[in-house]
């Protein structure tokens, strides 16, 4: 769950412009040397390191994986109250007349179909809830990002670097700000769980 909370994250700030930021403004000198005077100022973040660890990211994780277990809980209750119904009625079955039997047949199948369905719905559920709330740190994190730009360096330009997929082969880490974004980040998360 972990895994896939991050490689979604990390999806959606592919898919995302990076020219974004929040409110550290942390201090311009201590900021990462860019490009010399006249060129391009080029910065750019580690996102697998951000979301590694940014608190409000490894906060959202865990309520996303309770959230899953609370699910799953519930499904998995009502899924033995099914079963042990079913063995009561396979047990007692015969001491019923036959239109209890037929009834109780009736509510077992539906109970079965409806359970069925759940399954696939609480996995819905879950997902969609997963994408509302990485949709929801983007925005914090591109939010920051473009805030800091233009209080500190106002990069031209501000690339994303990760492990798994990044058109980045090798940066100078001169140019690397992650640490400046996970630090201000996670002083503003903490500044609103206050």
């Amino acid at each position: 769950m972990k895994k896939s909370i991050i490689l979604i994250a990390a999806a959606m700030l592919t898919l995302c412009a990076c020219n974004n930021s929040n409110t550290d403004k942390t201090n311009p000198e201590a900021a990462a040397p860019v490009v010399k005077e006249g060129g391009i100022k080029v910065a750019y973040i580690d996102t697998d390191t951000i979301m590694a660890h940014y608190q409000y990211a490894l906060d959202l994780e865990k309520e996303l994986v309770a959230y899953k277990d609370q699910q799953e809980k519930s499904y998995k209750q009502q899924m033995t109250q099914f079963q042990t119904d079913y063995q009561n009625y396979l047990q007692n079955g015969a001491s019923m007349t036959l239109t209890q039997q037929q009834a109780k047949e009736e509510e077992l199948k539906k109970r079965a179909e409806r359970l069925s369905t759940l399954e696939q719905e609480l996995m819905a559920k879950v997902a969609e809830r997963q994408v509302t709330e990485n949709t929801k740190l983007l925005n914090a994190i591109f939010a920051f990002i473009r805030e800091y730009n233009e209080a500190n360096q106002q990069f031209d330009l501000i690339l994303r670097k990760s492990f798994n997929d990044t058109p980045v082969l090798y940066a100078n880490p001169a140019m690397d700000i992650t640490q400046e974004i996970i630090d201000g980040l996670n002083k503003e998360y903490k500044n609103l769980k206050k």
